[in-house]
């Protein structure tokens, strides 16, 4: 639950929806002057050219330079398959430290044999700042912070608690869209039910904020319900339904689902911190697309 520090100072947060992969992203800061942390930022990529963009991540930059705020974190929730992740560039532009859940590792090793990465590719998640454990705490000014381990769309998603604020990754979308998939290596439907229930746990009114939205025609995208409407009205996960109804649903739906558009290059470059892989001997960087594979 919250701690008196999280209680008393309360998150500001500013949400960016990247239109093209329905994502938010979330600067959260503790006053205009002071600290901050971004989450989950979008690198803006074409796949039919393969040329990326930072327009979107440009936003976030302007917004906290406007702020006169002090970036202390950039955190990833998971090494997301929907988008590619803007963390080093706006580290270039701000400061601040790269982190994420300390079971990365487990996805780059996964993912080093499915694309047959380069000897030189390490999955000890030395490729970011820092790695966090479990119920580790960390400050952004007068916020403090909380990581809370909720596997299951992959075995590395962290959710992050903020001066009150609960940033959950994939873990649940808004509750007319339920819950995310779990068919990715490593993904489990029910570690994900119950680290759903460690986040339904907390009190009515705390606000879940969301990576995704996919709105149903006739509503615009939000970004964020409170713990109540989530218990009460989430189409996979409201109070009644039990783990085996979840885990029966939730595999029922994983296979029919399509692969995200953007998983081949985004897997490449989030289980590196967002960085490229090394360019060739022609000076090009290349992204594998490995056939018959997945």
């Amino acid at each position: 639950m919250m701690t008196t520090s999280e209680a008393t100072y309360t998150a500001r947060v500013e949400s960016f929806l990247d239109d093209d992969t329905e994502t938010w992203s979330y600067v959260v800061y503790d006053e205009p002057g002071g600290f901050a942390a971004v989450i989950d930022p979008v690198l803006d990529f074409d796949p039919k050219s393969g040329r990326t963009s930072t327009a979107g991540a440009e936003k976030i930059v302007t917004f906290i330079r406007h702020n006169n705020l002090t970036l202390a974190w950039i955190l990833d929730t998971h090494a997301h398959a929907d988008h590619l992740s803007a963390a080093p560039y706006i580290r270039a532009q701000l400061g601040g430290k790269i982190g994420i859940g300390e079971k990365i590792r487990e996805v780059q090793t996964i993912f080093r044999d499915v694309f047959n990465l380069e000897r030189e590719f390490l999955t000890d998640g030395s490729q970011f700042d820092h790695l966090f454990a479990d119920g580790e705490t960390f400050h952004i000014g007068k916020l403090e912070g909380r990581v809370i381990y909720t596997p299951g769309h992959t075995p590395a998603d962290m959710s992050w608690l903020i001066g009150g604020a609960l940033f959950v990754g994939d873990t649940l979308f808004m509750p007319d869209g339920g819950t995310a998939r779990c068919d990715f290596p490593g993904g489990d439907a029910r570690t994900l039910y119950r680290s759903i229930q460690k986040l339904l746990a907390f009190p009515a009114q705390t606000p879940l904020y969301l990576c995704h939205d996919y709105p149903p025609e006739g509503r615009r995208h939000q970004c964020t319900a409170t713990v109540a409407e989530q218990k009460t009205s989430n189409i996979h996960v409201r109070d009644g339904i039990s783990e085996e109804d979840f885990v029966a649903m939730r595999e029922a739906r994983d296979a029919t689902l399509d692969m995200p558009r953007l998983i081949l290059p985004s897997i490449q470059v989030n289980i590196r911190a967002g960085e490229m892989p090394p360019a060739e001997d022609n000076g090009v960087v290349y992204l594998k697309i490995p056939i018959n594979a997945l």
